[in-house]
């Protein structure tokens, strides 16, 4: 797939047999110490072996964790995970741009593959700096010699002004992998596409603050909002349901999102009522079973809520079925409990039912397609972003991009 527009170079423009070096996000969950596999790896594969089938020889970069957290780790059995998706072995070298690094990019032939440790153990990567800084660091100057061109793959990563993703495209031609080029072109399509059609946006999750700024910039292009999760029951406090609070103190999963938000969430109810959808009824857990109860007989809220109710994933579906195009931020329900999985689903097989333009977004509501057995080609584009799919919704730059397009 080739970008639609002259942003950046792809790997369309590189030519074969050169000495590569590739920024993938192979970031992952540690469960004992070791990387559990996810969608990524399966996704950067495929350039990674693009890129292999063409001759190049190949160096990769990634990171796992921060520094002071349990999931900063070697990236050793990433190597082995990736290598499981491509047809010969990605040799893991300690090293990121020592002299044992640069000793194993130099002997690479045509074909090979290599990944270097944890960009973020070397101090030069993390620090939040301009890309005309990060490319005087020791870690780029000196590994950007060994590369004839630099591949970011990165999209997920791409909002981080960080030494791999926006030093090495000032120093070195640059391009933009099969990963972030689709990840760049769909996620910023609700921006750059024209629908004749209802545009519908499903917005749930956990992280309430980030969907709420979502929905407040992109007013003018959603027809319609369909509220679950977190921000479903805030915009329901608003409306004057008893919900969208902590039942323990401890859990800080409402109160403090109210009050970071209530004076935007009020503002819209009350400008853009027709577009906001709320759920008519939630579930809870009774004893391991689902129960649910409508919004309006809810006198007090003395359960946790964790999902919408039949009746609204129901009208919800019913609206997706209407909808030219719909761009979907957060489930409406711990859909990784079974009883609880129905808003999403019902959602997610509306749209994969219907012939609509569609983009899934965020690795959490994404994995609800493989685990509920649906087809991932039914749907446009399902996105392994995270924080830089937020950002492209609201029309922010993204650091990796931009540096991208200036090289």
């Amino acid at each position: 797939m080739s970008t639609s527009t002259a942003t950046f170079d792809t790997l369309d423009d590189l030519d074969d047999g050169q000495r590569v070096l590739v920024r993938l996000d192979l970031n992952s969950p540690i469960e004992d110490g070791e990387p559990q596999d996810n969608r990524r790896f399966e996704r950067h594969a495929q350039t990674v072996r693009e890129l292999a089938d063409a001759g190049h020889r190949i160096a990769l970069l990634a990171h796992q964790g921060r520094p002071g957290r349990e999931d900063f780790t070697s990236l050793a059995g990433h190597a082995e995970i990736l290598a499981s998706y491509l047809d010969h072995d990605v040799v893991f070298v300690e090293d990121i741009y020592g002299e044992t690094a640069t000793d194993a990019i130099e002997a690479l032939d045509a074909g090979e593959v290599l990944l270097l440790e944890n960009t973020r153990m070397c101090d030069d990567e993390l620090p939040e700096e301009a890309p005309e800084t990060k490319a005087e660091t020791e870690f780029v100057q000196s590994l950007a010699p060994h590369f004839d061109a630099y591949v970011n793959d990165a999209y997920s990563a791409a909002h981080r002004s960080h030494a791999s993703l926006v030093g090495f495209p000032l120093v070195v031609p640059a391009y933009a992998g099969r990963v972030m080029e689709t990840e760049y072109e769909a996620n910023t399509a609700i921006a750059n596409k024209s629908f004749d059609g209802r545009v519908t946006m499903v917005v749930g999750g956990t992280k309430a603050t980030d969907v709420i700024d979502v929905m407040n910039t992109l007013g003018e292009t959603v027809d319609d909002f369909l509220l679950g999760g977190i921000a479903g029951e805030l915009f329901l406090r608003a409306d004057g349901a008893p919900v969208g609070f902590d039942l323990d103190p401890e859990q800080d999963l409402y109160d403090s999102q109210w009050e970071a938000n209530h004076e935007l969430i009020e503002e819209m109810l009350d400008e853009r009522r027709e577009q906001i959808t709320l759920a008519t009824d939630l579930a809870s857990d009774d004893d391991g079973e689902r129960a649910e109860e409508s919004v309006a007989d809810i006198d007090e809220k003395t359960v946790s809520y964790l999902d919408v109710g039949t009746d609204t994933a129901e009208s919800y579906a019913e609206v997706v079925r209407d909808s030219e195009a719909v761009f979907v931020k957060g489930a409406l329900g711990v859909f990784e409990e079974e009883p609880f999985s129905v808003g999403t689903v019902r959602v997610l097989e509306a749209i994969a039912e219907t012939d609509c333009f569609s983009v899934v977004g965020g690795g959490d509501t994404s994995r609800a397609i493989e685990m509920y057995g649906m087809d991932e080609a039914d749907f446009d584009h399902v996105s392994i972003a995270g924080g830089a799919y937020i950002r492209a919704l609201t029309g922010q730059p993204l650091a990796g991009v931009e540096a991208l397009k200036r090289s």
